[in-house]
């Protein structure tokens, strides 16, 4: 008769504990990155009346007799399901759409999470602002003039400079390609300036000094008499100012040499040599690379009290191919300049992250910048980890180290910039939880009362 009274209260005690984790879940449909919980339920030690019999030549075997005692909590389970996703727009929110956990520190403490809702501090520091936990990550670092990610180095902390200042470079680089028109007249000795008009193909392209002061390029294209596939070229740098920047342009070196050079073709319009205009002949393959020099103005004169002349490279393409290359063919002139490497100064006033975690700045210059990357983390036992309040986790015995590295490689999902995770709480399902909890609840209690009604007609007997 008392064991039904404990296995009564051993239900209403473990269906209140599911009651519990189904009210934390519901409270937590909103939360970002939230995962839900389950309970599990197994009984408890039963009570043996009689032991099993084994069968006999005369008779057969018999089962043994035992009553239960009762429920208890078998596990609670965290459920690690993907949540929806929601857009938001901000730039710091961001989203895990696979496994892993974003790292954070508080001192030397580490702690994960799934929630992304981040900003960045005073000090320009990648924060969870509800907390000041500091987002872990690589910050990059400048190797052979580029900006490189170290993955296999430990995390730290990710600052992004905004408002920083990104130097002004000088034009090193300028690159040509399209088209020449191969039906371009001749412009004969003596021609009017509408003929010469007429024969020439003008391009013109920004390009910068070591100061990030603006200069205009122009390179002017007309065929040579006499030799039907070959084009020169004049080359000045503010050509409104040409007798003070004193543009030169050769091959190798600009020492003495003019400002013109021949481009030769072949019979099928293909880029074949170039010759400068001292006589010099580009190699019969490989890339073109002329070197042009002009005077930069109000700069400081050289060590030998020269003006300071700036160097810089002009590029054609490559010998024998079409691609990105000068080419000749009757068709419309559309050579041009497509591209060149300096810029005037800048501010970083934006940055953008990509599927991998890379945080590429973004600068008032038109130029980008990689200033670091986001660490991700995965367990072996991520149901493992324990809740540390403020929606983060923490190691335990039974989750396993952290396996710190890079979104996408490992298992690790990918991320998603302006997107946040939401909560996988399902509330359909928690009210139908919920009914069975409380229906649970209540059989439990009735058995209770049923059992305390026997035990009363048990003490009535005495009357």
């Amino acid at each position: 008769m008392m064991r039904s009274l404990y296995s009564g209260v051993s239900g209403m005690q473990n269906h209140q504990t599911r009651m519990d984790v189904i009210g934390n879940n519901v409270a937590n449909v909103n939360t970002t990155g939230f995962k839900k919980g389950r309970v599990d339920f197994q009984d408890m030690i039963s009570q043996q009346i009689s032991g099993a019999a084994a069968p006999t030549t005369e008779v057969g075997g018999v089962n043994p007799k035992e009553v239960g005692l009762g429920v208890q909590v078998a596990a609670i389970n965290t459920i690690f399901t993907q949540g929806n996703l929601q857009t938001t727009g901000v730039s710091t929110d961001i989203a895990i759409q696979g496994n892993g956990f974003f790292v954070l520190k508080n001192g030397e403490e580490s702690f994960y999470t799934r929630a992304g809702a981040f900003s960045v501090d005073k000090d320009g520091t990648l924060v969870n602002p509800a907390n000041g936990l500091r987002v872990q990550g690589w910050m990059a670092r400048e190797l052979n003039g580029e900006m490189v990610v170290q993955t296999a180095a430990t995390p730290t902390d990710l600052v992004i400079p905004l408002g920083s200042k990104d130097p002004a470079k000088a034009t090193e680089n300028v690159k040509f390609a399209c088209n020449l028109n191969k039906n371009t007249p001749e412009i004969l000795e003596g021609a009017s300036p509408a003929d010469i008009a007429k024969g020439t193909w003008n391009t013109e392209f920004k390009i910068y000094d070591s100061f990030g002061n603006e200069h205009l390029l122009s390179v002017a294209f007309q065929r040579v008499v006499g030799d039907p596939n070959s084009w020169r070229a004049t080359v000045n740098v503010d050509a409104e100012n040409a007798d003070f920047t004193q543009t030169r342009v050769g091959l190798g070196t600009t020492d003495g040499v003019e400002n013109t050079f021949i481009v030769h073709f072949d019979n099928h319009g293909i880029l074949q040599s170039v010759t400068d205009s001292a006589g010099n002949l580009t190699n019969p393959e490989g890339e073109i690379f002329l070197q042009a020099s002009f005077t930069v103005p109000e700069a400081n004169p050289d060590e030998d009290g020269n003006p300071y002349r700036q160097t810089f490279n002009i590029s054609l393409g490559e010998i024998g191919s079409m691609k990105n290359t000068v080419t000749q063919s009757a068709s419309q002139s559309s050579t041009k300049a497509w591209y060149q490497d300096g810029y005037t100064l800048g501010y970083l006033d934006n940055f953008k992250v990509n599927s991998s975690g890379i945080i590429t700045g973004v600068y008032s210059n038109g130029t980008s910048r990689t200033i670091g990357q986001i660490a991700m983390a995965t367990f072996t036992n991520q149901g493992g980890l324990e809740k540390a309040g403020e929606n983060t986790y923490v190691e335990s015995n039974n989750s396993g180290i952290a396996n710190i590295g890079e979104s996408g490689i490992a298992g690790k999902g990918k991320l998603l910039a302006g997107t946040l995770e939401m909560s996988n709480v399902d509330l359909t399902e928690q009210f139908v939880d919920m009914i069975t909890t409380q229906r649970g609840f209540q059989a439990n209690s009735k058995s209770i009362t049923t059992s305390d009604t026997m035990l009363e007609t048990v003490l009535s007997l005495k009357r």
